[in-house]
C-alpha cells in the first residue's frame, strides 16, 4: 500500500491509501509523524497511524469540551463514545484524569453547591442529578452528610420567590404544591414549608 497527502483547510491535513481518502488529521501530527509520499506502509502500520490519529483527536476533544465547562469521567467519556470506539475514549479519558483535568470528586462538589445553593433542589433532585453524571454514591453521600440540607427551608425560599401569587389563585395552593413535589420535593416538607409561610408577613 502506498500512502500520500493533501493538504486541506487551514492546517488540516487528507490522508489517502493508493489514491483513495482514508482520514484526516492536522499539520501537527503530520509533522510529527512524517511519511514520504507515496512510501510503501503494510497494513498493520496503516492501522497503528489511524489509531494515533484517532486518539489524537479525542485528546483534542477532551481539551475542547473541558475548557467550556467541568465534566464527570462518565460525561466526557458518554460524549466522546459519539465520535470514537470505547478503545479510544477510555484511553483519552484516562489522559486527562492522569493530566489532573478529570477529577469526579472536585467535580462533584462544584456540581453539589450549584445544585443546592443556585438551583435550590432538593436532596432527592440532587442525588437523580448525581446519578445521571455517574457520580458514585460513595462521593455525593459523603457531601451530603457533611451538608446541612433545609429541604423546608428550600421549598420555602422557591415558593416565596416563585410561587407566592399563585397561592392566592383558585386551586392555587394544590398546584404548587404539585409543582413543589415534581422538583423532588416531598409532600410533608412543602406542606411545612406552606405553614411556615402562613406565618410570615407576605
Amino acid at each position: 500500500m502506498k500512502i500520500s497527502h493533501k493538504n486541506g483547510k487551514g492546517n488540516k491535513i487528507h490522508l489517502f491509501i493508493d489514491g483513495e481518502y482514508q482520514i484526516t488529521t492536522n499539520a501537527d501530527f503530520y509533522a510529527e509523524n512524517y511519511f514520504y509520499e507515496n512510501s510503501e506502509i503494510s497494513e498493520e502500520e496503516w492501522q497503528e497511524l489511524v489509531e494515533k490519529i484517532n486518539y489524537s483527536k479525542a485528546v483534542n476533544k477532551c481539551f475542547d469540551l473541558l475548557s467550556r465547562r467541568s465534566h464527570s469521567v462518565k460525561e466526557l467519556r458518554d460524549k466522546l463514545l459519539k465520535f470514537f470506539d470505547s478503545q479510544t475514549a477510555d484511553k483519552a479519558v484516562n489522559q486527562m484524569i492522569e493530566y489532573g483535568y478529570l477529577n469526579d470528586e472536585e467535580y462533584a462538589k462544584e456540581l453539589f453547591d450549584y445544585l443546592l445553593n443556585t438551583k435550590k433542589l432538593s436532596k432527592r433532585f440532587i442525588v437523580l442529578e448525581m446519578n445521571k453524571r455517574g457520580i458514585s454514591s460513595e462521593i455525593y453521600d459523603n457531601l451530603l452528610a457533611s451538608a446541612d440540607i433545609d429541604n423546608v427551608g428550600t421549598a420555602f425560599d422557591i415558593i416565596t420567590s416563585k410561587y407566592l401569587n399563585k397561592l392566592s389563585a383558585e386551586g392555587g395552593r394544590q398546584k404548587v404544591i404539585s409543582a413543589m413535589v415534581r422538583k423532588g420535593f416531598s409532600y410533608s416538607d412543602v406542606c411545612a414549608a406552606l405553614e411556615r409561610l402562613d406565618y410570615e408577613d407576605f
